[in-house]
Order: structure tokens, then sequence, then C-alpha cells
């Protein structure tokens, strides 16, 4: 049956409490289960959580020991890949029965990566994809991924990809990703502005495929009551105001846009509306003009450290 169930989640971190957002998140997954989705997409750093409004004690050329401090904070609250947190995860969309996209804040040494992990229906984590490009202040407490981590998941719904917030705006990653087949399109994200629904059409119009766009959704409620900076960021209730949907292959809007609180958009979709849209329009196939372009991906990963064991 070319038909299925897909979901989005809407739902904000609780900041430097994994384990209480790993709770909240086992109600959401539940409520994802009700709706019989098969595939289900969570925001951008869910779980470690994003730290919209802190600094980090950071001036050029000068650092604090409280933004230090922080940084401690927001590094306890990540995780390892494999760890706990990961196989809890897994049980999630084992339960589900689903294939889960979660965005992550994830730990390796002291250094943090922005990424979105995959999870199998079975529960076993299937890919790892690491944001290549922070944003702005990111980049102080992110570094960035390496074109080793581009999975693209084989699922009998189709082929299964994602962009972090905004890599959706880089062209020749959207390009690689387009022409690695993806038919299901995970945008984690925290960008709560109209445009990025634009954005959000646009692509799924442009590749031809189906687009899921999990938005956080974060209130006072979430940030950690001993922080100035969160009070200091915001004027209202609302830090993250959300704005999550899914668009058709071609750029017509199923589920959402969800504004103002947390909750779970559900679409069934036909993957054979993928062909019918690409018919006219293959960016990685027909449409492509290869002797004229070329695109060339590094896929090799770029550790540290390189043994010459040759001596």
């Amino acid at each position: 049956m070319p038909q299925h169930r897909v979901a989005v989640v809407q739902a904000g971190s609780q900041l430097f409490n994994t384990p209480l957002t790993l709770d909240r998140m086992a109600a959401h997954c539940e409520d994802v289960k009700r709706e019989g989705a098969e595939l289900a997409v969570f925001p951008e750093a869910y779980i470690g959580g994003y730290p919209k409004g802190l600094d980090f004690g950071a001036r050029i050329g000068t650092r604090t020991a409280e933004g230090r401090e922080d940084y401690l904070r927001y590094w306890r609250a990540a995780i390892e890949v494999d760890g706990p947190e990961c196989r809890i995860m897994g049980g999630f969309a084992a339960e589900m029965k689903a294939y889960l996209v979660v965005g992550v804040i994830e730990r390796e040494g002291a250094t943090l990566y922005c990424s979105a992990l995959f999870f199998g229906p079975d529960g076993a984590l299937i890919g790892k994809h690491r944001k290549l490009m922070p944003t702005a202040s990111e980049r102080l407490v992110w570094a960035q991924g390496d074109g080793s981590t581009l999975p693209v998941i084989e699922a009998p719904m189709g082929r299964i990809g994602s962009a972090i917030c905004w890599e959706n705006y880089m062209p020749l990653l959207r390009q690689t990703m387009y022409a690695k087949g993806v038919d299901l399109w995970c945008a984690p994200t925290v960008d709560e502005r109209e445009i990025w629904q634009s954005s959000m059409r646009h692509i799924a119009y442009e590749g031809r495929m189906f687009v899921l766009s999990a938005c956080q959704y974060m209130t006072r409620a979430d940030a950690p009551k001993d922080h100035a900076g969160f009070v200091e960021m915001a004027q209202d209730t609302e830090l993250i105001k959300g704005g999550s949907m899914i668009v058709s292959p071609m750029g017509e809007i199923l589920a959402g846009p969800l504004r103002g609180r947390e909750g779970v958009l559900a679409a069934t979709i036909d993957m054979e509306d993928v062909v019918r849209a690409r018919y006219d329009l293959d960016v990685a196939g027909h449409y492509a003009r290869p002797d004229v372009f070329s695109l060339h991906l590094d896929a090799a990963p770029k550790p540290h450290l390189h043994l010459d064991r040759s001596a």
C-alpha cells in the first residue's frame, strides 16, 4: 500500500534537565502511537536543549567564569550516542513500532554537536546526522559536522533523510540529499518565523518530496529558574513559538502550522505522490544537467588524529 501515516511533534525541552525531557518525550510518543504513525520527527536540540538567549559569557576576546559554568551545565545535559538516553529513545521507537528522528545535543569528549538520530521500528539506532553549519552564536557551543554523517535511511515507505534548521538554506546540501533520493525530508528546527513555513513549502516543491518540519515550542516554564538570561531575552511567556507542519511534494500544507502549544500533527500520505510530482520536475533525474553541473561530496570522516603505522 502506498499510503502511510506520519507525524511531527511540537514540544519544548526542559533545559539542563534531560531526564525530565525524556519523561515528557514518552508522553508525546504515546500520542504518536495513538495516531498510528509509522514515522515521527521531534525538533532540533530536543534532547539536550536549545539554549536560546544564553551567551555563555562570551564577548570577542573575553570569556567569563559564569559562562564556563553554563557550558558545563549544558555539556552535562548532552548525551552520548549509544548511551542510556539513546536506549530509552530506541525503546520509544520500538513501542510505537515506528521510525523516529530526534534532534539531540551530542557529546563527544568535551565537544558538543547538534545532531539528528534515526531509530528503526525495532528500537535500533540506524543513523546519525551532525549539523554541518551551526548558525551565528551556535558556533560558540556546537562543532561542525562533516560529510560522513549525511545518511539516507531505506524504509518500506521510502527514503528518509534530514537537514537541521538552517542547513535547509544550503543549496548544495539540498542537492546532495536530493541526489541521494530522499522521499521523506525531516527538518528538525527551532525557527519559528513565518518565512520558515515558506521555505519548507519551497523545499518540498523543489525536491518533490514530503517535508516533515518539527519545531520546538518553549515557554518560560521550560527555562531554568536560576538563570537570568532567559528573563532578559523575551517579553512574553513564549520563548520559541512553534510552527511545525507537514507538506506534500507539490508544496501543499497537509497539517499545521501549529502555534501556541505543544502537540502532535499527523497526516496520511500517498508515497506515489512523489512519483506524480517528479513527472515534470526531478532535480536529481531528468531535470538535472550533469553535463553542465557537477557536485562532489567528501563523505570521509575527518578525525583529529591520523595514526601512521608504517614506521
